[in-house]
């Protein structure tokens, strides 16, 4: 066996410490980059992290304000239905003073006046107005007692075939159909109604189509031709042809069917209670109900 010389032996030792060297070094580069790979791994976490908590906390923020516009907004529906109760409120109460004054109640007359109808039949004449925008009519039995043939006229010069839907002879009523579409009355509560407030009575008398009557209510609650306790006696003036008018508020709203006057006397009518009006009609439209369905 051959022996390493010398400066072979001095060759192999400084290649041996050169790659020693080189793997200490390697080691120390690879640790500070896995180190700094770390660290930076370390680092986005952290802002995903926080980018994860500012995205929640604004997403929190936004849904309360959200919920806040949804009340504000709630709120805001509230107080403009409240403002328009109050206009509505304001709005009935001018027509209540413009109505407080005779020559007022010109307003009333304009707009009441459409839904009032004349009724003529082949025996006689009288009066209606309609309760339903779908050409419901009611007006007094007797002026559709007997008769073969019947017509409605309304103020603006329609002419109109009729149907009887029924009737309720004790309260003498009697409920109508016409075709159309039409402008109705409301009834109002009969039970507010207040000896001395003005009231305005819509008819044909003895055959002058669309006459309007003023005067007072003189007395509620009167008995009738039937014993009922149930009748508005008015000084408005009443003729033939007055009968199934509507008598009419302050408000524009009917508190009766004019029904009767007393002959003898003067400026003694007779109107049938609204509140009665509207259980009758109920009553008849009911009954007209069930007939159909049998």
């Amino acid at each position: 066996m051959h022996r390493l010389k010398r400066h072979h032996k001095i060759i192999i030792g400084s290649f041996s410490s050169i790659i020693i060297i080189f793997m200490i070094i390697s080691g120390i580069l690879l640790n500070t980059i896995l180190t700094k790979q770390n660290l930076n791994y370390n680092n986005l976490n952290n802002k995903i992290d926080d980018l994860r908590t500012d995205t929640q906390t604004k997403l929190n923020e936004l849904t309360t304000n959200v919920l806040e516009t949804k009340n504000d907004i709630k709120n805001l529906n509230i107080q403009v239905g409240s403002i328009d109760e109050q206009f509505s409120e304001l709005d009935m109460e001018l027509t209540k003073l413009k109505a407080s004054a005779s020559a007022d109640f010109s307003g009333i007359i304009e707009e009441a006046i459409k839904s009032v109808v004349t009724i003529k039949t082949d025996i006689s004449q009288g009066t209606g107005f309609i309760i339903d925008s779908e050409g419901y009519v009611i007006t007094n039995y007797h002026v559709m007692q007997n008769a073969k043939s019947a017509g409605v006229y309304t103020y603006e010069g329609g002419t109109h075939s009729v149907r009887l839907i029924g009737k309720n002879e004790q309260m003498d009523i009697a409920l109508l159909k016409i075709e159309g579409n039409f402008e109705e009355l409301k009834l109002d509560n009969s039970d507010e109604i207040q000896v001395g407030e003005k009231v305005i009575a819509i008819g044909n008398p003895l055959g002058l189509q669309f006459s309007v009557s003023e005067g007072i209510v003189s007395a509620i609650h009167r008995p009738g031709p039937n014993g009922i306790e149930a009748y508005i006696q008015t000084d408005a003036a009443l003729n033939p042809g007055n009968s199934g008018g509507p008598l009419i508020n302050k408000q524009g709203k009917v508190i009766g069917i004019n029904n009767f006057k007393i002959g003898s006397g003067e400026n003694l009518g007779f109107a049938l209670e609204s509140n009665y009006i509207e259980i009758v009609v109920n009553e008849i439209a009911q009954l007209a109900l069930n007939q159909t369905l049998i």
